[in-house]
């Protein structure tokens, strides 16, 4: 009963404490790296011989609530020409847990993303589906799980490689005239980034009892390239885009900031949490140049795990309470060139379904 009892514990709180890199939200291209945090679980001051975990994150949201600032435009939807994103990806992440100390997470990303949008007063779709952007993260508990059995910190380095392609293509509908041309599709659908990234995790955990305690979570991923050579038109850019560089896509930098509590309760685990996901406007390395829609998203993040034995299923609905899209690189280039304010928008979901199992083995 104890073995089965701490299977189960183990699992849901590796589940508690590894949603972290589900990313959110819309036109703000805060793409998955990993469907998983990479702080695996609890760390089993016994374990020697080491064990597999497999996690399946699928992930929906459905994004088309217009912002500049965090002001929303609500003439966007009264007029019916809101952009509406729906993006529906699958994260399958292999952790291999050496010892109570180190472990290795590998993830590989699918997604099936459509935009609609309007042209003259015609509704047109664009798509994209395939490969994400691939990962893999080294992780180490800094701490003695034989001494720190109440609470630890876990940190991870990882690298995210370039395998997204970053310039998919569909036709894209002039409505005025009816004719269609081939250009590559909005950065806030396409599979890849177009950079290697290198990651930093930070993961903690504190148990005042068997059944509560608080969790936290980190990570930031930097992506030194500056821009990625695809295009944001298929049209020739004018003197003004190439001065704002705003012609090309950028390979931006993202991070997230998770807190909270979590509760088991028999076989079910309850967590309550806020998190803030960032696309910054400037990168910590490398240029800022090229087209972005940085911005945040604080949320509510809500979760429910089931386990039994080996496995366990969970539920996470990030609820956004605050959204945010910052001035850009290229917006404050253009205020100044023109001395006219500008500041351009980004559509953003009101929640982000996260369903899952994880599986260890």
């Amino acid at each position: 009963m104890k073995t089965v009892l701490k299977s189960i514990l183990t699992i849901c709180l590796f589940i508690l404490l590894t949603q972290a890199k589900t990313f959110a939200q819309g036109c703000v291209a805060i793409r998955s790296t990993g469907g998983i945090c990479e702080m695996n679980e609890h760390p089993d001051s016994t374990s020697t011989n080491g064990y597999w975990l497999y996690n399946d994150n699928d992930r929906y949201y459905k994004s088309f609530r217009h912002f500049i600032g965090k002001q929303e435009q609500f003439q966007r939807i009264a007029l019916h020409n809101n952009v509406i994103n729906k993006v529906v990806q699958m994260d399958n992440t292999f952790t291999r847990v050496f010892n109570n100390r180190w472990s290795l997470s590998v993830d590989l990303p699918f997604a099936d993303n459509s935009r609609s949008q309007v042209s003259s007063g015609t509704r047109f779709s664009t798509h994209s589906a395939g490969i994400g952007d691939m990962s893999a993260t080294a992780l180490y508990w800094l701490f003695d799980p034989k001494k720190a059995t109440k609470g630890n910190i876990q940190v991870g380095m990882g690298i995210t490689f370039a395998t997204g392609n970053d310039n998919v293509q569909d036709y894209f509908l002039n409505g005025a005239t009816g004719v269609r041309t081939l250009q590559p599709v909005d950065q806030s659908i396409q599979l890849g980034s177009g950079g290697t990234g290198v990651s930093l995790d930070v993961n903690a955990y504190y148990n005042f009892t068997h059944s509560f305690g608080f969790y936290g979570n980190f990570f930031y991923l930097s992506n030194p390239t500056d821009v990625n050579g695809t295009l944001t038109s298929a049209a020739t850019p004018s003197a003004a885009k190439l001065a704002e560089t705003s012609n090309v896509n950028s390979v931006p930098d993202q991070y997230l900031v998770r807190a909270g509590a979590s509760l088991a309760v028999k076989k079910f685990s309850f967590s309550l949490g806020v998190r803030d996901d960032c696309l910054p406007v400037r990168d910590i390395m490398g240029g800022s140049d090229g087209f972005r829609r940085p911005g945040y998203i604080l949320s509510l993040e809500p979760g429910v795990t089931y386990g039994f034995k080996n496995i366990a299923f969970y539920a996470y609905v990030p609820i956004a309470v605050i959204r945010d899209r910052t001035q850009s690189v290229p917006d404050e280039r253009t205020t100044e060139i023109t001395g006219v304010y500008t500041h351009g928008d980004a559509a953003f979901a009101d929640y982000v379904v996260n369903v899952g199992v994880t599986v260890k083995f």
